[in-house]
């Protein structure tokens, strides 16, 4: 249900205006008194009352200690980017479509998947894989989830506010992705059924007053799809319209890929299945995967694409089976890899490096699976993941990943002859950096977050608020 949010107006000074007339007539009674008060007598109460103020106060110094405010600016570093208010947007555009969640993919419920606040279901299938203390904290999540996860997040964000007046930015809780999945997969679905929702969340933030104050600037969202699904340029094509459409222009999008060349696109990580309840959750699941005896050079887990000539994917399943078992593969051919099996994080907790090629498009889910594990990521194309999620991954890619270029894979060359001249203190290396960026690609349980520790979420928000922040600077540049 989503949480109604009264629209309030700044409430007025609690000073008065002085009235000149008042003041006139009060100094006048003053000044007659005067004339009343013989002066010895008001020489002789000025003495004994100053004489009687510093007896009391020695006294109550000696015994009270009297409570400081904190400082203005301790209060205001708690949320130095600023505060974020959230729309309570028409039900129509977020929770009534996981109401009906049955509808939102044409081969069965999805209600499950997005159950559990975007979570899904506990991962009970994990149990022997993980340590028992963290059964609790993994879940089946899908990977178009992200919308109803930040949307919960925020709306128990400890930089929001209730007072539109007084917000840095504005988040719109439209859930984008979900919108438009079901419009995807038939052509009983009409072009206009694909951006039918996102017209209509637009028509009405643009009445709303907010928007007006910088045409949208300050205003961000989720899509839980990747960019590519919301660029439909002509009818025929692929997706729904939404990022094309003209009141979208100024909007930041938080997607799990971007356009590399649109400003206004910001890739977060795919929502992976660990979900720690606390900071100990963290800690403990990275002493896991620190101390873990791997037995196997690299890993593959992915399916080919038969229907593309020379599959790239096909390249690095031959190579990992003529490995002679320095690679392990789960072929994810079929549905071998849905939610439910446990195959995957054992390979990749087994593993010191696990092989990362584009997906159906330039990123896959998997980046996050495999570091979250504490493998190693090797990466094909740069646009996988070095100009997607600068907030989140180490800005030197050499310090946590092994970058091939594709050209030299399609020219022949072995992906092991590249891992096994990497030395074992290197290794380790490159895993403790992986290891210690595992916050940052998480999202926590908690609606609250994890005290006193940034998740992915708080580090997508704050980057959000900074760049606001920059755009409203003398000098900046569009």
């Amino acid at each position: 249900m989503t949480l109604m949010i009264s629209l309030s107006t700044a409430p007025a000074s609690p000073h008065k205006p002085q009235n000149p007339e008042s003041d006139r007539k009060n100094k006048n009674s003053v000044l007659s008194l005067k004339h009343h008060l013989p002066r010895p007598w008001i020489i002789f109460s000025v003495f004994f009352l100053q004489i009687f103020i510093l007896l009391f106060a020695r006294n109550f110094h000696a015994s009270t200690v009297i409570p400081q405010s904190p400082p203005i600016s301790a209060v205001q570093d708690e949320c130095p980017s600023g505060k974020v208010y959230v729309y309570d947007l028409p039900s129509y555009f977020n929770t009534e479509l996981l109401e009906n969640c049955h509808e939102l993919n044409p081969w069965g419920s999805r209600c499950d998947t997005y159950s559990n606040g975007g979570l899904g279901r506990t991962a009970t299938q994990l149990a022997g894989v993980i340590p028992e203390s963290l059964a609790g904290a993994w879940f089946w999540t899908d990977q178009f989830a992200s919308e109803i996860i930040y949307h919960n997040r925020m709306l128990n964000y400890r930089c929001r506010t209730l007072d539109a007046e007084s917000a840095s930015a504005y988040y719109i809780p439209f859930y984008a992705g979900l919108a438009v999945g079901k419009y995807l997969w038939t052509d009983r679905f009409t072009p206009e059924d694909r951006d039918r929702h996102c017209r209509m969340m637009l028509k009405w933030v643009h009445d709303q007053p907010y928007w007006k104050k910088s045409d949208g600037w300050d205003h961000f969202l989720t899509m839980g799809r990747i960019t590519w699904d919301f660029r439909r340029s002509k009818e025929e094509d692929w997706g729904s319209r939404c990022i094309y459409l003209p009141g979208m222009r100024n909007i930041t999008r938080l997607l799990i890929e971007r356009n590399s060349w649109d400003y206004f696109d910001v890739g977060v990580p795919y929502p992976t299945g660990f979900h720690p309840t606390s900071p100990s959750d963290v800690a403990t699941w990275q002493d896991y995967v620190r101390t873990r005896t791997r037995t196997t050079l690299f890993c593959f887990a992915g399916a080919t694409r038969g229907l593309i000539k020379n599959d790239f994917r096909g390249l690095l399943l031959d190579q990992c089976y003529n490995s002679s078992g320095s690679c392990r593969v789960v072929d994810c051919g079929g549905s071998k890899c849905s939610n439910g099996t446990s195959l995957i994080l054992e390979s990749f907790l087994g593993s010191n490096f696990c092989l990362q090629p584009r997906g159906d498009s330039f990123t896959r889910r998997s980046i996050f699976d495999c570091m979250i594990a504490g493998s190693i990521p090797v990466f094909f194309w740069n646009r996988t993941a070095y100009s997607q999620y600068e907030w989140f991954l180490p800005g030197e890619a050499k310090s946590y990943s092994v970058f091939i270029d594709k050209n030299e894979i399609l020219n022949g060359k072995s992906i092991k002859g590249v891992l096994e001249k990497f030395k074992e203190d290197e290794v380790a290396k490159m895993r403790e950096k992986v290891i210690e960026f595992i916050p940052r690609i998480v999202y926590a349980k908690p609606h609250e977050g994890l005290e006193g520790m940034k998740d992915a979420f708080d580090v997508a928000v704050e980057g959000v608020l900074n760049r606001i922040k920059d755009q409203q600077q003398e000098g900046f540049k569009w």
